[in-house]
């Protein structure tokens, strides 16, 4: 009797996935245990296998089409059995309950064996507009009064050069020309620049492209829009003097050791969940889940979206091997190639924009993680030290919190201990 290959939730948050490719074709012949198709989930890119011998009898779901979690995506049997009218959708589910906190890696055992494919190319997704997908509308650069609409560093440039204004297409408000229209048209070819009512033909023949939402931009549109209204956030932020933490990475960096302030900063928050235990929480459903363990998350931006891995037991590991591990982790997260239970748990994470040169920012919680730490640029800055204004290494970070597990003193007292154990980095090898 034929049997159905259902799709595997391969994930905690998936609820669907893509069939990015078939590795077998109708009538091949597979094994138990033997990869059959790559499917696409909200957070990587995972094979699944067959869970029989037999043949590929039919194939429900073609590559590029989605199913949800559940659904039989094809059929296996003996040779030449026929396959009368499938059911495509998946049958009613009861709704999820709440989700265990994970156990370290070593006893962890996940329901499949997963295997990694290559990462396909994918395009950037684009800009969801309410269901709707609107014509690009040409802004023309001129104002009422017949004047032209330009920022004075976009005349200044383009004066400079010796350019027409009116040969360029603003791309800012109302159609205002910006520098960067005008250094784009700087760096055309002059045969390729046009004026006048050519330049007006050239952008009304351009049509918006409709890209498809990913996987992972999805569930991230709809985790975000339950989380923010639904978790009730509350802030705080401290300024850290960050001079002694440098010191210790311009150390590792003259061992030949690759430590970065995130990693220092990831030690620092595993430590203070241990001195702060209450910190070390998260609700699930009606319970609240205290943590033995001190894991934390480390955000790493994808092309498609946001992931984050997570750092087992990072209080008891020595600096140079958390930064290996978190290397490694981000490396295969952009490739959208790490393995569920690395993305999953944990209560805190740290999410550092200090290298894009942002100084101060709030973060959204990872639910169902209670927390989330908000870590800007280190500049050196003036602050008073004992009535004399001086220059030091200064960071910010904005601690977000769940206020339904964690009240804004205890989330005070976490920060006042990570403040120290940054501003005086020796504990963190003691």
């Amino acid at each position: 009797m034929a049997t159905a290959i259902p799709l595997p939730s391969l994930s905690p948050t998936m609820k669907e996935g893509k069939i990015t490719k078939w590795l077998k074709k109708e009538g091949d012949k597979v094994s138990s245990g033997e990869a059959v198709a790559e499917v696409e989930t909200d957070k990587s890119n995972l094979e699944i296998e067959a869970y029989d011998d037999g043949y590929l009898l039919r194939i429900l779901v073609k590559e590029g089409e989605s199913a949800p979690v559940g659904a039989p995506i094809a059929y296996i049997g003996e040779k030449g059995e026929k396959v009368e009218a499938v059911e495509t959708t998946a049958p009613a589910a009861k709704p999820p309950e709440p989700a265990p906190p994970p156990k370290p890696a070593a006893e962890q055992r996940p329901p499949i064996e997963m295997k990694r494919p290559p990462q396909p190319a994918s395009p950037e997704p684009s800009r969801p507009t309410g269901g709707q997908v609107l014509p690009l509308r040409r802004q023309e650069p001129e104002s009422g009064n017949g004047r032209l609409r330009a920022s004075p560093l976009a005349r200044k440039i383009a004066k400079d050069q010796g350019l027409d204004l009116s040969a360029v297409q603003g791309s800012g408000p109302q159609g205002r020309i910006i520098k960067r229209d005008v250094e784009a048209a700087i760096t055309q070819p002059a045969t390729a620049r046009r004026t006048g009512p050519a330049l007006v033909a050239q952008f009304e023949r351009r049509e918006p492209q409709a890209l498809p939402l990913s996987s992972m931009r999805r569930v991230i549109a709809q985790r975000l829009s339950e989380v923010k209204p639904g978790v009730p956030h509350f802030y705080l932020t401290v300024d850290i003097e960050m001079d002694a933490a440098m010191k210790i990475r311009e150390e590792a960096k003259a061992l030949e050791s690759k430590v970065s302030v995130n990693d220092i900063i990831v030690k620092a928050a595993a430590i203070a969940l241990r001195r702060v235990p209450q910190m070390n929480v998260s609700l699930q459903g009606d319970r609240v889940l205290q943590y033995q363990t001190a894991d934390v998350g480390i955000a790493v931006a994808i092309e498609e979206g946001l992931i984050t891995p997570i750092i087992r037991d990072a209080d008891v590991k020595g600096l140079a091997a958390l930064s290996a591990e978190a290397r490694e982790l981000a490396e295969r997260a952009r490739k959208r190639a790490l393995r569920p239970e690395e993305y999953s748990g944990g209560s805190i994470t740290v999410s550092n924009l200090g290298m894009f040169g942002i100084d101060w920012f709030v973060a959204v919680i990872n639910p169902p993680q209670s927390a989330i730490i908000a870590v800007g640029a280190v500049e050196q800055k003036p602050v008073v030290r004992d009535g004399q204004v001086t220059v030091r290494q200064m960071m910010s970070a904005t601690l977000s919190g769940d206020h339904r597990v964690i009240d804004g003193a205890m989330g005070a007292v976490y920060l006042r201990e990570l403040k120290g154990l940054l501003e005086h980095p020796m504990r963190l090898l003691l």
